[in-house]
C-alpha cells in the first residue's frame, strides 16, 4: 500500500509465499457447542515470524502530531453522559458534584484534550437554553433521535463546562443549525465568553458561574448532508458563511469554526465547502465509520467474529488512509498553504449492539479488535498530521467504540482504551518520516499489510514508535534501521490477548491490557522488534 504524498510514513506492501496460510486458519478455533472462539497459541507459535523492514529518519522531521487528534465525542445518547458520566449529587455511585469519579480518574489519567458535545444528531435539535438554570425547573423533552427516551436536560452547558474543567479537557461545542437560528447561536456564544456585564453574562452569573468559560472550538451543525437536515452542499454552504458570521467571541479570544465535512467519500462535498465558503470556517470535519460487516444493515456482532470478519474490518479501517488522501488533495488545490484543517471529529467501529441491550443506545462491547483498529485510525492520523489536527472518537463512555463502560457502580477501562493509554506520548511529539516495507497478510480473498507503524519524537528528545501487527495468527520480526540517532535503550508496553475476540467484562476487568514488553532490542542504530500476533507495541527509545 502506497500512501499519501503527505504522509510520513510510506508504507509498501512487499510480495512473500506464505506458508501456513491453512495454519493461520486453525489457529482460531470454535469450542463445540459454547460459540466461543478461543486462539490456538501453540499452533499460532509453531509457525515462523513474518519479516518486515522499516527506515526511521530521525535526522528529519515533520509536522507537529496535535493532541486533539486524541479527542474525544459525548453526545446525549443512550448511557454516554448519564448513568455514563452524571449520576447527580445524590447518587449512591462516588461523585463529584454528580460526575462519576471513577469515570474522572480514567479520563484524567489518558489526558483527553478535547471534548465535543452535545452531538451528533441531537445537536442539530438541541436548544441551549433548555440546559441552564435550576435543573428542577430545566423542561423535559424526548430524544427523537435515540431511543425516544426523556431527556430532563439535568446536563448542560455548566455542566459540561465544569466536567471539562475535572478532566482537564478544552470545548468543543456544535451549535444547532438544524432546528436553531443565528440569533440562538449568537446568544450561546455570549453567554458562555462574555467577561462583560450583558443580560446573558449576568444570566451567566446569576446560574453560578461568574467568569466566562473559553470556547476553544465551534462547531457549525453536524451532518447537515443527513441527521442535521438532509441539505445540498450547495445550501449548506451559503448556511454556513451566515452562521460563521455570528460566532463573535470578546476581543482577544478565539473560537475554531468546525464546519460540517464530508460523509466517508463525498468529495463533491468537499470541493463545494472549498470553492465557496472557505473563509467561513476553519476547519472541515469529515465522518468515517468502520462497518464490520460491509454495510449499515449488516454491521457485524462486536464479539462474535470470524478471521474473515477480523481482515474485512482491519481492511475498512484502512480506509481511512485513502478517504484522507483524496479530500486533502481536494483542499490543497483550495488551500494550499493549509490553513483550514481536515477534523476526523467522528470515526470508530459501529457494531451491531450487545444482544437485549435498547437499539437507540448504541451500546456495544470492545474487542481486541477494536484495539487494533484504533490503533491504525491513531497511525493514519499522525501520518496526516499536516492536514488532520483533531479527531474525536465515537464515543467516550457506554457508546459505540467507547474508552470506558458502566454498569452501576462498577467500571471496565476497554482495550481501546489502553490504545490511548500506550499512545499518550505522541500527544504534542513531532511526526518523524518512517519507511516500512510489510509482507501482506492474506487471508480469505482479502490483502492488506502485516505490520502498520509510526514514528515520533517528543519535547524531551526521546523516539517513540508504534506498532501494529494485524496478522492474528503470525508473529512478526520488524527490522528498524534508525538514520541520525543511536539510542541506547528501548522499553515498551505491549497489548494483545490469546483470542481475536477477547474483551473486559466487568466480571473479568482486566482480560486485555497493556503489559511490559521485552521483545525489543537496539544496537549500532538498529532496533530488531519482535511483535506478537495481533497486538500493539509501543517503544521509547531513549
Amino acid at each position: 500500500m502506497e500512501s499519501s504524498t503527505s504522509s510520513s510514513c510510506r508504507c509498501r506492501v512487499i510480495s512473500s509465499d506464505r506458508a501456513g496460510v491453512v495454519g493461520r486458519i486453525a489457529a482460531a478455533i470454535w469450542l463445540a457447542g459454547s460459540g466461543t472462539m478461543v486462539a490456538a497459541d501453540a499452533m499460532a507459535a509453531a509457525q515462523a515470524p513474518v519479516a518486515a523492514q522499516a527506515v526511521l529518519h530521525a535526522d528529519q522531521t515533520g509536522p507537529t502530531i496535535a493532541p486533539e487528534i486524541y479527542g474525544q465525542f459525548s453526545e446525549h445518547l443512550g448511557r454516554g453522559i448519564y448513568e455514563g458520566i452524571w449520576v447527580g449529587e445524590d447518587s449512591a455511585i462516588a461523585n463529584t458534584r454528580g460526575f462519576r469519579n471513577d469515570v474522572i480518574a480514567a479520563l484524567r489519567h489518558i489526558h483527553v484534550p478535547v471534548v465535543r458535545w452535545p452531538g451528533g444528531c441531537f445537536a442539530d435539535e438541541y436548544h441551549w437554553r433548555q440546559g441552564i438554570g435550576a435543573r428542577t425547573e430545566r423542561p423535559v423533552r424526548v430524544n427523537t433521535n435515540w431511543g425516544g427516551v426523556e431527556e430532563n436536560n439535568a446536563f448542560g452547558t455548566q455542566e459540561y463546562f465544569d466536567f471539562l474543567g475535572l478532566i482537564g479537557a478544552r470545548s468543543y461545542v456544535t451549535m444547532n443549525l438544524g432546528t436553531g437560528t443565528p440569533q440562538e447561536l449568537a446568544d450561546w456564544v455570549e453567554y458562555i465568553t462574555s467577561p462583560s456585564r450583558s443580560t446573558l453574562a449576568q444570566e451567566r452569573r446569576k446560574n453560578g458561574h461568574d467568569a466566562p468559560w473559553k470556547l476553544d472550538y465551534v462547531g457549525l451543525g453536524n451532518e447537515s448532508w443527513g441527521c442535521g437536515g438532509n441539505m445540498r452542499p450547495e445550501y449548506y454552504a451559503d448556511m454556513l458563511r451566515h452562521y460563521s458570521t455570528f460566532v463573535r467571541p470578546p476581543a482577544g479570544q478565539t473560537a475554531n469554526r468546525v464546519a460540517v465535512g464530508p460523509n466517508a467519500d463525498d468529495y463533491h462535498w468537499t470541493e463545494v465547502l472549498m470553492a465557496n465558503a472557505a473563509g467561513s470556517y476553519d476547519a472541515l470535519a469529515l465522518h468515517y465509520y468502520t462497518l464490520p460487516g460491509g454495510d449499515w444493515l449488516h454491521k457485524g456482532s462486536a464479539r462474535e467474529f470470524t478471521e474473515g470478519d477480523w481482515i474485512r474490518t482491519l481492511a475498512a479501517t484502512l480506509r481511512m488512509d485513502e478517504l484522507l488522501t483524496k479530500h486533502e488533495a481536494i483542499m490543497d488545490h483550495y488551500d494550499p498553504a493549509r490553513r483550514v484543517a481536515l477534523d476526523v471529529d467522528e470515526w470508530g467501529l459501529w457494531h451491531d449492539v450487545e444482544p437485549g441491550s435498547n437499539p437507540g443506545f448504541l451500546y456495544q462491547q470492545n474487542t481486541l479488535r477494536d484495539a487494533l483498529a484504533a490503533a491504525l485510525n491513531l497511525n493514519i492520523f499522525h501520518r496526516h498530521a499536516a492536514r488532520v489536527r483533531m479527531a474525536n472518537i465515537a464515543q467516550m463512555v457506554n457508546v459505540l467504540q467507547a474508552m470506558v463502560l458502566t454498569q452501576g457502580d462498577k467500571l471496565v477501562l476497554t482495550p481501546t482504551y489502553h490504545v490511548y493509554d500506550m499512545y499518550q506520548a505522541f500527544q504534542g511529539a513531532t511526526l518523524l518520516p518512517l519507511e516500512l516495507d510489510a509482507p501482506p497478510y492474506l487471508h480469505d480473498g482479502h490483502s492488506i499489510p502485516s505490520v502498520d507503524a509510526s514514528a515520533a519524537r517528543d519535547a524531551a528528545g526521546v523516539i517513540h514508535l508504534a506498532i501494529v501487527n494485524l496478522d492474528p495468527g503470525h508473529a512478526a520480526t520488524l527490522t528498524v534501521k534508525i538514520a541520525g540517532a543511536q539510542p541506547h535503550g528501548v522499553s515498551g508496553r505491549v497489548l494483545t490477548a490469546p483470542a481475536m475476540n477477547a474483551f473486559n467484562s466487568f466480571t473479568a476487568p482486566t482480560a486485555v491490557q497493556p503489559v511490559a514488553f521485552g521483545g525489543a532490542a537496539v544496537h549500532s542504530g538498529v532496533l530488531i522488534v519482535s511483535l506478537p500476533a495481533k497486538s500493539v507495541v509501543v517503544l521509547d527509545l531513549n
